[in-house]
């Protein structure tokens, strides 16, 4: 049987005239990731704040392992830990006193062996006696995560945890997120990043306009769409016209000067489509050989592509393709 840890049922929440939650259900089971996607606006802040008892809503239910968020906030919070989307260190500390002020502030003893573990595992000793505001952005987010653990929380939410962080920061984090799940640890993941999601979740919600517009495992997302296909790009409208009237099944983007051609992606594939361009003496510019991934689920659900930072390409792209692969 599925042990669920968090379990939300009709949330709703508005502000004035703005519906920001309509309706909100999922649960979350116990030693997973769950991620919840979703634009800016969506409603995972608000998401988030419901869950951590920092904000009621004004319809349905949650509840926190097994406490309701709304007349249990006291155990609610004796079980988690919350990072947001700005690091929420004290600058004015140095990293082993922020440490140390968790420590004290939720009556942990040993307090100097509990803040020297978190040091240790978050490779934050040799800057554990400098000034909080002399670390880099991946360290103060290092440091945020160490100060939610102190106390060992049964349950963390990590709110966009990774914005703003290089490429090596993030997979850092990303690492830490896989070790503290294999210890039993679940994690509630908001996010815009959707190779982040793709990486560390079990189970994903696409969260769009207060609504979940899909639910499932990152694979039952990506079938939901199309599959693999060739995007060829042409310089102009005459030539896409030419290409399109030999390729059947294809779809154009006029705009773009693009056509869409399904395709298993195997090189033997390619070389024929490829041939058939220079049997007809058009030129593809460029070609891109594309699988489903989550950017295209994101898209499909929400109407929009994410950002480019938030995008795990699985894209392969060639330009003067044709000639490319004739030699």
């Amino acid at each position: 049987m599925r042990n669920t840890v968090i379990a939300a049922s009709g949330l709703q929440k508005t502000y004035g005239d703005k519906v920001v939650l309509d309706g909100v259900d999922f649960d979350v089971e116990a030693g997973s990731v769950f991620s919840m996607l979703g634009p800016n606006g969506a409603g995972k802040t608000t998401t988030v704040n419901i869950l951590t008892t920092l904000m009621k809503a004004d319809a349905g239910t949650a509840r926190v392992a097994g406490h309701d968020v709304a007349t249990a906030t006291r155990e609610v919070r004796k079980v988690i830990g919350v990072t947001g989307q700005f690091a929420a260190v004290d600058e004015l500390l140095t990293g082993r006193e922020n440490l140390r002020m968790m420590a004290d502030l939720k009556r942990i003893r040993p307090a100097e062996q509990v803040v020297a573990g978190l040091l240790d595992r978050f490779d934050l000793v040799e800057s554990a006696d400098k000034m909080a505001a002399t670390y880099s952005g991946g360290m103060r987010r290092k440091l945020d995560l160490a100060m939610t653990l102190v106390g060992n929380p049964q349950i963390i939410f990590l709110d966009e945890p990774t914005t703003g962080l290089d490429p090596r920061s993030r997979r850092t984090m990303w690492d830490i997120v896989r070790e503290l799940v294999a210890e039993g640890t679940t994690i509630f993941l908001t996010t815009q990043y959707l190779e982040e999601a793709d990486q560390l979740a079990d189970r994903i919600a696409v969260l769009d306009q207060g609504r979940i517009v899909a639910q499932g495992t990152p694979l039952e997302l990506k079938r939901q769409i199309p599959g693999t296909h060739v995007r060829l790009r042409f310089a102009d409208a005459g030539t896409l016209d030419a290409a399109a009237g030999f390729l059947p099944g294809s779809t154009r983007d006029e705009q773009e000067l693009t056509l869409r051609v399904p395709s298993d992606g195997g090189s033997r594939s390619l070389r024929a489509l490829l041939d058939r361009l220079d049997e007809h003496a058009v030129n593809a510019e460029e070609f891109s050989v594309h699988t489903p991934d989550l950017d295209d689920v994101f898209f499909a659900l929400t109407g929009r592509a994410s950002s480019a930072a938030a995008t795990g390409t699985t894209d392969t792209t060639h330009s003067n393709s044709s000639e490319a692969i004739a030699r």
